[in-house]
């Protein structure tokens, strides 16, 4: 009995397929040689190997390419230079200061000499300060210095704390130069001469013009009534005295009355007690005591009666109405304290006795009018304003931190706002306080306004003057830096202009300011008339100052 075998099925089987072998036999798919396993990565990694040296190439040759330009500034040498026939040309560039080498002062002092160190100067707080040694300034000659231009250094010193330069730097000694005429021309850089001119420095503060409260009256009826007459208008100028406007007061006649009662009371009582006095012997004393005391209660009576019309400004003569009948005295009570022009005008028999003038206390013009003919009014209604114009007041609002420079007496100009000018008046009164809120301090200043020119509640801004100097040293405003430590201007050399080949230099000079009146500012030390410094575009002297002291860091000690 045959038995039939069946093999087993491969793993991954293949389908076979016949090829050829090299001597044409057929060949079975499976008889051709599977490559191993530990083959595989090693022709996996000399494949990648051989693909990327293409591009590990071309990343060298960038390289290669940056390196040379980096350390070439980026120029393509010339072929004489490939090859190797030009001589090679030495650097004579000095890269910290921007000048050629073989002329840069600054690597080379000998090229031109410092010149003397005097160092600090405690007094007017500057180094090498030229009004103690004007050795120091760059002028052809040495100048002399004047007692005026020491005495006005400590006037400016002594009235204002100044910006004070530290006196451990040696910024000063530093010096820029330029490599030509033409090099400065292009950095943009101008001079000017320091020179002199008129300086004042004053407090500023916002202000305004009012009525000299002292030399103002508001005026209203003592008494209750109706207005009889009004004689000024707004604007009119008035004497002290002079009636304004009459009113018609029914007290006033009460009050006339009252004294024309009192003073027949009075004369009735004195008879009383003279004929008492001529019958001593056959009264009782007690009646003759009884008079007196009656007579002297209607003395008191007058007296009151005198003074009531008094306070109302009506003042009567009680001594020129004794021996007058009561006629003759209600007639003279009738019209007093109406002027004799107005009297004139009105004085009639029918004419009222209540009339109460109503007068400018003191000279002045008519500044308000709220009253007309006829109306009524009280003691509560002001009927005018009458001011003295001839004296204003200006009241200033300064800042509390100048408070120690003011002073009673001092100068005080103002500026209305819209004109230019100049108002002068005299400082009398400062707060001895400070506004809760804007922590200013006001002071009042005395304007004289004898023309009239000045009016009421003007708004603009005074000045209260420190100091008056008329032939300051200035230097033209921003010309000077504050370079860290000291506050510096550029000198030009003396010797700038001597010939062509001169050496291009400005010698650095701390300064101490003082103050500043628009274009123009004070330099109380520092500088002397005549020197040139550099003013527009002098910031780039500064850029150059800073850049040659970048990282030496600077000497000064702080104080």
């Amino acid at each position: 009995m045959s038995q039939s075998v069946v093999n087993a099925p491969e793993e991954n089987p293949r389908p076979a397929s016949a090829e050829s072998s090299a001597n044409g036999r057929p060949v079975h798919t499976s008889e051709i040689e599977t490559p191993t396993k530990n083959g595989s990565p090693i022709r996996r990694f000399v494949s990648l190997a051989l693909g990327s040296i293409g591009p590990t190439l071309v990343l060298i040759g960038f390289a290669a390419v940056f390196y040379y330009g980096h350390h070439n500034d980026w120029r393509i040498p010339k072929f004489a230079a490939l090859t190797g026939s030009v001589e090679a040309v030495a650097d004579d560039w000095c890269e910290e200061h921007a000048v050629p080498e073989s002329i840069c002062v600054e690597c080379d002092p000998t090229l031109i000499p410092t010149g003397p160190d005097y160092g600090w100067c405690a007094v007017h707080g500057v180094h090498n300060c030229v009004l103690d040694h004007p050795d120091v300034a760059q002028l052809k000659e040495t100048p002399s210095i004047s007692p005026n231009d020491l005495e006005r250094a400590a006037r400016a010193l002594a009235v204002a704390p100044r910006k004070e330069n530290n006196s451990a730097c040696k910024i000063y000694q530093a010096r820029i130069q330029f490599a030509s005429i033409e090099s400065l021309k292009q950095a943009g850089v101008d001079v000017e001469l320091v020179d002199r001119a008129p300086i004042v420095e004053a407090i500023t503060g916002s202000g305004e013009i009012v009525y000299d409260p002292t030399r103002r009256a508001s005026l209203a009826s003592r008494l209750p009534g109706t207005v009889w007459s009004v004689a000024k208008n707004v604007g009119d100028s008035v004497a002290k005295g002079e009636v304004l406007a009459i009113i018609d007061a029914a007290q006033v006649g009460e009050l006339k009355t009252t004294l024309l009662r009192a003073l027949a009371e009075e004369r009735l009582q004195k008879q009383n007690v003279d004929r008492l006095a001529d019958t001593r012997g056959a009264v009782p004393g007690s009646r003759i005591l009884d008079a007196r005391a009656a007579l002297a209660k209607a003395q008191a009576d007058v007296l009151a009666a005198d003074q009531s019309l008094r306070n109302l400004g009506l003042p009567v003569d009680i001594d020129s109405l004794n021996g007058l009948s009561e006629q003759e005295v209600l007639d003279r009570l009738r019209l007093v304290g109406i002027p004799d022009d107005v009297r004139r005008q009105i004085d009639s028999p029918a004419i009222t006795s209540n009339l109460l003038p109503i007068r400018s206390p003191i000279d002045g013009t008519v500044t308000e009018r709220n009253v007309a003919p006829g109306e009524v009014v009280d003691p509560a209604r002001i009927l005018f304003d009458v001011a003295d114009i001839r004296q204003m007041w200006l009241t200033l609002n300064l800042p509390l931190e100048n408070l120690n420079q003011l002073a009673v007496g001092q100068k005080v100009h103002f500026h209305a706002d819209g004109s230019r000018e100049k108002i002068e008046g005299t400082l009398d009164w400062i707060s001895t306080s400070a506004d809760r809120m804007t922590r200013l301090v006001q002071v009042r200043a005395v304007l004289r306004n004898p023309d009239g020119r000045l009016r009421n509640e003007t708004f603009g801004t005074g000045e209260v003057i420190l100091r008056e100097e008329s032939d300051s040293i200035v230097i033209p405003t921003g010309a000077s830096h504050w370079e860290g430590c000291c506050q510096v201007v550029f000198v030009r050399d003396k010797h700038y202009f001597d010939s062509p080949d001169s050496f291009k230099v400005f010698h650095v000079r701390s300064v101490r300011l003082g103050a500043t009146n628009g274009e123009f500012t004070e330099v109380i030390s520092g500088v002397l008339p005549g020197e040139v410094i550099a003013t527009d575009g002098s910031d780039v002297l500064r850029a150059q100052l800073l850049k040659n002291n970048l990282g030496a860091g600077c000497d000064c000690v702080a104080e």
